[in-house]
């Protein structure tokens, strides 16, 4: 047998660049992925690229995608998030987890989740957001729903006014995509990648997708919410205008790549916007816990002390009489 390769060096974590520094997503399918010094190379009929790994936030991959074991270490020592999905990128089937090295934003996260007090605190921020201009702060929950409901609806109306495309409700079929109309079809491309990257910020950021505050007993349940806070300005206007250039420039055609289209334009805006810097922003506001970059750079693991709080691994405590 020959010599095994040694392959890329892992990695320090100051060697690589923070979250909300990096690209937002990358969409492939019908393709092979696989390593290259320290770039993920992904070959398809049309010949091959190198993406520089440490610059991705998520790849998110679709149907006809064949990943290598090497790729994979590479893509884990860099800290890429990976979504697989199905057809037209809409249908969520697994993550990869992404890189993280300590656990101060989980715990957090964990002790606002369980505290029922705490829990509806965070609820009302995320709330509060959607509505930056008034003074949200005395209203219920159940209120906060209905607000929120209202500002949703008038999302879509504007959107739809502005782009003349009919909307007649978020009707969808997981299980059959080209089921819907074109602004349907648009938005669960959109969410889709969305949910993504939110999924992968989460990972990186150390949080737990699962633990969510508006939303609840989903493994992806925290995404969920933190996506919500941008589609009004991200997926829903987007959906609108390319259902108008679908059917202006489509007409009695067979549109080409339609969901493709969406996520370059959602890409587009999430660059536009700042959407990375703003989702890591948002997590760390929502979870009360302003971290320095020092604390997300170190790699230590500590023992639980009931008296300490925590203390120091890898040595030798005396038993006390």
């Amino acid at each position: 047998m020959s010599q095994n390769q040694a392959g890329m060096i892992k990695p320090e974590l100051m060697q690589l660049p923070q979250i909300g520094d990096r690209m937002t997503f990358i969409y492939l399918e019908h393709c092979t992925i696989n390593q290259e010094d320290s770039a993920v190379k992904v070959t398809d009929l049309d010949g091959t690229i190198y993406i520089p790994s440490a610059a991705i936030t998520v790849l998110i991959l679709g149907p006809g995608t064949s990943v290598t074991h090497r790729a994979m270490e590479l893509i884990g020592d860099s800290g890429i998030g990976v979504v697989w999905v199905g057809e037209h990128g809409v249908r969520y089937y697994a993550h990869g987890r992404s890189l993280n090295s300590h656990t101060k934003l989980l715990l957090k996260q964990a002790e606002l989740v369980t505290n029922k007090r705490k829990h509806l605190d965070v609820v009302k921020k995320m709330y509060s957001m959607r509505f930056p201009n008034e003074d949200v702060s005395k209203l219920t929950l159940q209120q906060l729903r209905g607000r929120e409901l209202s500002r949703v609806r008038q999302a879509y109306k504007n959107a739809s006014k502005e782009w003349n495309v009919p909307w007649n409700g978020r009707i969808y079929n997981v299980d059959d995509f080209s089921s819907g109309d074109p602004v349907n079809q648009a938005l669960s491309a959109g969410n889709a990648c969305l949910y993504g990257l939110a999924h992968s910020v989460i990972c990186a950021l150390g949080c737990s997708s699962g633990m969510g505050f508006v939303h609840v007993g989903h493994e992806c349940s925290f995404a969920y919410d933190i996506a919500d806070l941008y589609k009004s300005y991200t997926t829903i206007p987007i959906a609108f205008e390319m259902a108008a250039m679908v059917s202006n420039k489509f007409e009695g055609k067979i549109t080409p790549d339609y969901s493709g289209m969406v996520r370059r334009k959602l890409r587009d805006v999430i660059v536009k916007e700042h959407l990375l810097e703003k989702m890591v922003k948002d997590i760390k506001y929502l979870l009360s816990c302003e971290q320095d970059d020092k604390f997300e750079k170190t790699e230590a693991v500590y023992l639980w002390d009931n008296l300490n709080g925590i203390v120091e691994n890898g040595k030798q405590y005396k038993q006390e009489e």
